[in-house]
């Protein structure tokens, strides 16, 4: 009876966290088991995870002294494909300022082996990227940003003091410009 015991509150306490490491492109991601991906995507190193919008928006909240930059975009997409290196930059030069640059793509799902991971082997980028798969647009769009209207490429950028959300295309200086002033804020 003892033994059934300790294996219920065991269960009850695996089932009510659960964190996937940031290992590979994954998202790191607190929170239940319903964070778990829906799918996950595999090509030699690279892994894509693809979650709902549920599972990832604890995600545009966090309060833990980071700065965070958030892209949205995919690789039909020509102004999304041509910033890339911008993030890929300021992941590089922020770092240490802990910034973490996170990519979600919205690839439609039949895409990723297509065309996705191909893209993230040809490009080697090295922020997080994952597969937001998710077709309740209309849900999710004002809960990211009140003020997006659904285009790509799209970018929050915020702090537990600060955030702002920009639908447009950065050049580098811009998007340094944006993040410092976010990064005063801290």
């Amino acid at each position: 009876m003892k033994y059934v015991a300790c294996l219920v509150i065991l269960t009850t306490l695996i089932s009510c966290k659960v964190e996937n490491v940031n290992v590979n492109n994954q998202l790191a991601v607190v929170g239940s088991v319903d964070n778990k991906p829906k799918q996950v995507y595999q090509k030699g190193d690279i892994v894509i995870n693809a979650y709902n919008f549920q599972s990832i928006e604890p995600l545009f909240h966090k309060k833990d002294g980071k700065t965070y930059v958030i892209n949205f975009w995919a690789t039909w997409c020509k102004p999304c494909v041509a910033e890339l290196p911008h993030f890929e930059h300021v992941k590089k030069e922020y770092e240490s300022k802990n910034v973490e640059v996170i990519l979600i793509s919205l690839d439609l799902p039949t895409m990723v082996e297509t065309n996705l991971l191909p893209f993230l082997e040809k490009h080697q980028l090295k922020s997080q990227v994952v597969l937001l798969d998710d077709p309740k647009q209309n849900e999710w769009i004002p809960k990211v940003s009140e003020n997006w209207e659904g285009s790509i490429p799209a970018t929050l950028i915020y702090n537990e003091n600060q955030r702002a959300f920009f639908e447009k295309t950065f050049t580098l200086v811009e998007l340094k410009n944006n993040l410092d002033q976010i990064l005063k804020s801290n």
